[in-house]
């Protein structure tokens, strides 16, 4: 087993917060800038380990417009709105609409990461204004787990929290979101954080030489416990109550 370096924790934690950053809030012109000089995502600590990572992190550099202008500015608002605050693009970025059987939000899961949150000393600011199942939530708490992960059972705990939680519905918000977006920018940033989420989960599987567990074996986890059969009481000639 290899423990990640202190150098290499402290890089994961910074991706981290920048994915969320950039999930948290509206662009603008000066974000575009910054992202631009620093030629992001090339400046992540963890670079794509496999063709499709690498195409995506070039159409991510290629979706930072050089130029940015207020109508630019204007789609993305409409992008980011669409996804993060309306709805309009049925893409919730709260891990309880994809997971529940009913499609609702503030169930299970978020209850879930609240334990998880607390546990490490953590919560959600306003649960009522950005649950605790929320991506930048979730994002963030990847930064803090990395900062803290100097022993095999923390990095353990994040590698269970990312079977759970973050891994079993990125997938589907990220096709959602690249299919509904208007502007690359979002639609690929979604799959970005997906595929850097992955690539974290195969590193700790690594640094554990643990094998990842199989996505059945997760969703098994996860399924109601089925009720015992009822059986239908027989009758007893002279066991029934008596007037």
């Amino acid at each position: 087993m290899n423990v990640l370096s202190t150098p290499m924790r402290l890089a994961l934690a910074e991706d981290a917060e920048m994915l969320a950053a950039l999930h948290d809030r509206e662009l603008t012109a000066e974000t575009v800038a910054a992202l631009r000089e620093t030629g992001f995502p090339a400046n992540l600590g963890l670079l794509p380990a496999s063709d499709a990572a690498r195409k995506t992190w070039q159409m991510m550099q290629a979706a930072v417009p050089a130029v940015i202008d207020a109508e630019r500015l204007d789609r993305f608002a409409a992008d980011y709105a669409a996804i993060y605050l309306t709805g309009a693009y049925g893409a919730s970025p709260c891990e309880s609409v994809w997971l529940d059987d009913d499609h609702l939000a503030c169930q299970a899961p978020m209850f879930d990461l609240r334990e998880i949150y607390a546990a490490a000393g953590l919560a959600a600011e306003n649960w009522r204004r950005r649950p605790d199942d929320h991506l930048v939530l979730q994002l963030l708490y990847v930064a803090h787990a990395l900062r803290q992960a100097n022993d095999a059972a923390a990095l353990r705990g994040l590698a269970s929290m990312l079977d759970q939680h973050l891994l079993r519905w990125l997938p589907d918000f990220a096709a959602r979101v690249s299919d509904r977006c208007e502007h690359p920018f979002f639609a690929v940033l979604a799959g970005l954080t997906f595929l850097w989420c992955e690539q974290l989960r195969d590193l700790l599987a690594e640094c554990l030489a643990e094998p990842r567990p199989a996505r059945e074996a997760i969703e098994a986890r996860h399924e109601p416990q089925q009720q015992a059969e009822t059986v239908p009481l027989a009758y007893l000639p002279g066991a029934a109550p008596s007037w």
